[in-house]
């Protein structure tokens, strides 16, 4: 069984609204995408975040119902990144590499994966250079998104408890409003995502802030965001268990193979029988020279 495709799959259905059932009593996304809105120039107005030059104060939240990339459930609508962050935005690295022995972590593309973030070959900062870069600073449930090179595309969600922590300029943090962070990271981790992202430059790919702002996602209601996450748990939990039987299983055999060359050298593997024509003949007759003792 090819675990990796398995998980692609999940996750496809997941994002095309076939992996739970709807419920008609969900809040339709329509009236998510208005909350969010409202949040958003809410944030505005007390200064939090700044409104896109490219998007105007009154326009409505556009909805994608006749270009769409695929059919969506009743009670989904179609949106791009965009219009559901209150940040998308790289970090920075501090001048001269000015890294300390400790104080703050400084996530770099090497710290972040898809299971999460991981704090080996972790670098710090000071906290006075993190006062200089406090644009690039990562917040609890933050999406971190790396957005550069060889590890393009991996995406780590910030834990509920996570205290404080700056990113590199290859990594991008993805701010949610409303939409569960970790329904983000299922579109972010789908085939399609992969599929349609906007990559540029030649030698050392990138993916740019623009093309990502723009990217079309899939919103289901939130009840049923949550079943998904809820019902992808369920199915990767199950699929963990088939991969470390597998691991559980490819040791065993390793280990019974080596026993069994173990106990065959030793003489211990099957019974002997007395009638047997000793070793010692065999070796006179393979060198009639040879002195056995």
């Amino acid at each position: 069984m090819d675990t990796k495709k398995l998980r692609q799959k999940i996750l496809d259905l997941a994002i095309h609204g076939k992996l739970v059932p709807q419920d008609p009593n969900d809040e339709p996304a329509s009236v998510l995408l208005e909350r969010i809105r409202a949040e958003k120039e809410r944030l505005i107005k007390e200064g939090k975040i700044k409104r896109s030059r490219k998007t105007a104060k009154t326009s409505d939240t556009p909805h994608y119902e006749q270009d769409m990339p695929f059919e969506v459930p009743k009670g989904w609508m179609w949106t791009t990144l965009e219009e559901i962050t209150s940040k998308i935005g790289s970090g920075s690295t501090p001048k001269g590499s000015n890294y300390s022995e400790g104080g703050i972590p400084f996530f770099r593309s090497q710290n972040v994966y898809n299971e999460g973030l991981v704090y080996e070959d972790i670098k710090f900062i000071s906290d006075a250079t993190h006062q200089l870069m406090i644009g690039t600073e990562v917040h609890s449930k933050d999406l971190l998104l790396n957005i550069t090179g060889g590890s393009l595309g991996r995406c780590a969600i910030v834990p509920a408890d996570f205290q404080i922590g700056n990113v590199s300029q290859h990594v991008c943090i993805i701010r949610s409003i409303l939409v569960l962070s970790s329904y983000v990271h299922t579109f972010i981790l789908s085939p399609f995502f992969k599929k349609t992202m906007n990559i540029t430059g030649s030698g050392r790919e990138g993916l740019p802030k623009y093309n990502l702002e723009k990217m079309f996602l899939p919103i289901p209601p939130l009840k049923e965001q949550e079943r998904i996450i809820k019902e992808i748990e369920h199915w990767f939990t199950f699929i963990d268990t088939i991969e470390q039987s597998k691991v559980n299983l490819q040791t065993a055999i390793k280990q019974t193979k080596s026993k069994i060359l173990d106990l065959a050298i030793h003489g211990e593997l099957v019974p002997q029988d007395p009638s047997d024509e000793p070793a010692s003949e065999l070796l006179k007759r393979i060198n009639p020279k040879a002195q056995i003792t």
